[in-house]
């Protein structure tokens, strides 16, 4: 594994990792989740590409400066390509920070591909109480500064999902998710301001004119599945991948085949299809 790199850009000196030679390739890291969730990806596709993976503002390694201003994500990845001297790039991004699709909309000359991984969309009304219930029931236990019992109902939302119990799902990627959201929720108190595109994406779909991989686990929560379908539909060159017998984190349950599917969509002419 290569040293941890630092790159500052405005407002957080960004935590990263690059190997590997080739196409640039840059893996963005889920909500209250850090760089660490692409252990299993970021050898992997250094083999044919640079691979980039990093810590978002008040994630993982990277040095936030506690500030009340506003901030969105994709502007941060538009410093940080530049600071690296990027002119274009391939995006996989995950859930619902939707770092990737904001970007793509905002910057659609500075991407190559873009690969959609259980993902979020601003703009998009959830309508499953599902999801709703559980988030509720997260922010009160932070009220009542139970941090255990917050990271708790997070792995029951975005590990287990609506139709698994702890006990079906791999311990390890619970344990890893575990440590990562421990880390990330008081890290998230330094920068509390994130906003995204505007207008959001939720409305922009049909702007997104580079080749899409949109990839879902089975057992993910309806409202991500209809996200995801929303996009497919949306997107004119777009195609749906569902991996089965996952969630939410679908890239630490079920690496190989993620890996597989997604580097065949890299490697392909735009006109790919899922096999």
């Amino acid at each position: 594994m290569p040293p941890t790199r630092f790159i500052d850009i405005p407002g957080v000196r960004i935590a990263c990792d690059l190997a590997g030679q080739g196409s640039d390739l840059v893996l963005l890291h889920g909500g209250l989740l850090d760089r660490r969730m692409w252990d299993a990806q970021f050898s992997f596709f250094a083999a044919n590409h640079r691979a980039i993976r990093y810590d978002v503002r008040s994630a993982g390694e990277s040095e936030t400066t506690p500030s009340t201003q506003p901030f969105t994500h994709h502007e941060d990845l538009r410093h940080f390509l530049s600071a690296l001297n990027i002119s274009r790039v391939s995006l996989v991004g995950h859930s619902n920070y939707a770092i990737a699709l904001d970007f793509t909309i905002a910057y659609p000359d500075l991407v190559e591909k873009l690969v959609l991984v259980s993902p979020g969309l601003r703009g998009y009304e959830f309508r499953d109480p599902w999801v709703g219930t559980k988030f509720t029931m997260m922010l009160g236990a932070l009220q009542q500064r139970n941090l255990d019992e917050a990271v708790e109902v997070f792995l029951t939302m975005w590990v287990d999902g609506p139709t698994r119990t702890p006990a079906q799902v791999d311990s390890l990627v619970r344990e890893r998710v575990r440590d990562m959201v421990t880390h990330a929720l008081p890290m998230s108190r330094l920068a509390p301001n994130c906003n995204g595109l505007e207008p959001p994406a939720a409305s922009r779909l049909s702007e997104v004119r580079v080749p899409t991989l949109i990839v879902l686990g089975s057992e993910d929560a309806p409202d991500i599945h209809a996200m995801g379908e929303l996009m497919r539909d949306r997107i004119a060159r777009s195609t749906l991948v569902k991996i089965q017998d996952v969630g939410h984190t679908l890239v630490m349950e079920k690496p190989d085949e993620f890996n597989r599917v997604v580097e065949d969509f890299l490697e392909a002419g735009s006109d790919w299809t899922c096999p």
